[in-house]
């Protein structure tokens, strides 16, 4: 029997900051041993106590909130000043250890200094690193059902997100980005611009045997390597960790609602609404013939009842939804949507840029860039 009380949930807040740098301990002539700045942004997870915020259902704000309080610290600043070695890792254990006085139950902190890179602590201390490659390629799925899309020669613009554990090399800086860009860089020469069903183990090149076939290659020579994540577009790819491959499908939603328990001279009392992005993850047995878990089509086909009572309407009229917060709607969706897709097993649902709920009866697997 699967209800909410089997359903674990994260609130989850980012926030942006503009900062300086000068990381020292890269070698000489290194560009970012030179002042630099970077447009930031921190990431926040946490199990939060029911009776944490300033009511049920106003965690998401509150957390928001005080993230955005902790990174004014370094807002505007010169990060050497506050760090004496401020990589995106340090950065990390600074917004965390100012955090933790403030909030309970933090999971997971993250800093992305670009779009394309950046560092997530987990609840274990160890700080995965990853960097986003692309490459543009043609491709077909040859054991697709006839007349499905994928059965044509199409193309992509793939991306790649390398994971390693920082950590596990037992030293200062094991990993850095430039360590990353050194191993993708014949993979980029092999993928880029190419036929990928001609390369050798590509044969059927789906995101999961994709991911898979990059894991297989890669881990000998990074052994920190802790995931593999392949884009096929901006709203799906798929996950590797060497044991289990998951997919993610993203699409937005554009809903009205007010909260139930907010006090009524509350601005979340009030009805309001956002533009939400809804991610579903799935995890299931990789179809040895097909290549994947699940038919991207097919969940878009399988969600889609779901989908239809959720977008342009009002939320807060869904029959058995207890209240419109992002953590109460996520979990809806959740049990909702196992109904037609027993493989869905985490819902990510973000109300602006970042910041929501994660519920999961699974695993959580990496954090994707926001």
């Amino acid at each position: 029997m699967f209800s909410s009380s089997t359903i674990d949930t994260l609130h989850v807040a980012s926030s942006g900051f503009e900062a300086a740098r000068s990381v020292v301990i890269l070698p000489n002539g290194h560009k970012a041993r030179s002042l630099h700045g970077h447009s930031f942004t921190a990431k926040v997870r946490a199990h939060l106590p029911t009776d944490w915020g300033r009511f049920a259902g106003s965690e998401t704000d509150d957390l928001a909130e005080h993230l955005r309080e902790v990174t004014g610290l370094l807002d505007y600043k010169l990060l050497n000043e506050v760090l004496a070695v401020p990589t995106d890792e340090n950065i990390a254990r600074f917004l965390r250890d100012s955090l933790q006085t403030r909030v309970p139950g933090i999971e997971q902190v993250g800093i992305q200094s670009t779009n394309d890179q950046g560092v997530d602590l987990d609840a274990d201390d160890n700080a995965h690193i990853w960097r986003r490659y692309r490459f543009q390629s043609a491709h077909k799925l040859p054991n697709v059902p006839f007349g499905h899309k994928c059965g044509r020669l199409h193309g992509h613009g793939f991306e790649v997100i390398l994971h390693a554990n920082q950590d596990a090399g037992g030293r200062d800086l094991s990993i850095d980005y430039d360590h990353l860009d050194e191993i993708w860089a014949p993979f980029h020469y092999q993928l880029n611009q190419k036929y990928l069903n001609v390369i050798e183990g590509l044969e059927n090149p789906t995101s999961e045997v994709i991911a898979g076939w990059l894991w297989a290659r890669i881990k000998p020579v990074l052994p920190e390597l802790s995931w593999v994540t392949v884009y096929e577009t901006g709203s799906c790819g798929a996950n590797f960790d060497g044991r289990d491959y998951r997919i993610w499908k993203e699409m937005t939603l554009d809903s009205a609602l007010f909260l139930r328990n907010a006090p009524p001279d509350d601005p979340l009392a009030h009805i309001h609404g956002h533009t939400y992005t809804l991610r579903l993850h799935l995890s299931a047995p990789l179809d040895e013939v097909m290549g994947w878990t699940v038919d991207f089509g097919d969940v878009k086909d399988r969600f889609n009842p779901i989908f239809k009572a959720l977008d342009h309407h009002p939320l807060h009229e869904l029959p058995d939804l207890e209240d419109c917060d992002a953590a109460s709607l996520a979990q809806w969706i959740l049990i909702e949507g196992r109904g037609g897709l027993p493989q869905l097993d985490r819902v990510d649902l973000y109300e602006t840029r970042g910041c929501g709920a994660i519920v999961l009866c699974k695993q959580e697997g990496p954090a994707l860039p926001i």
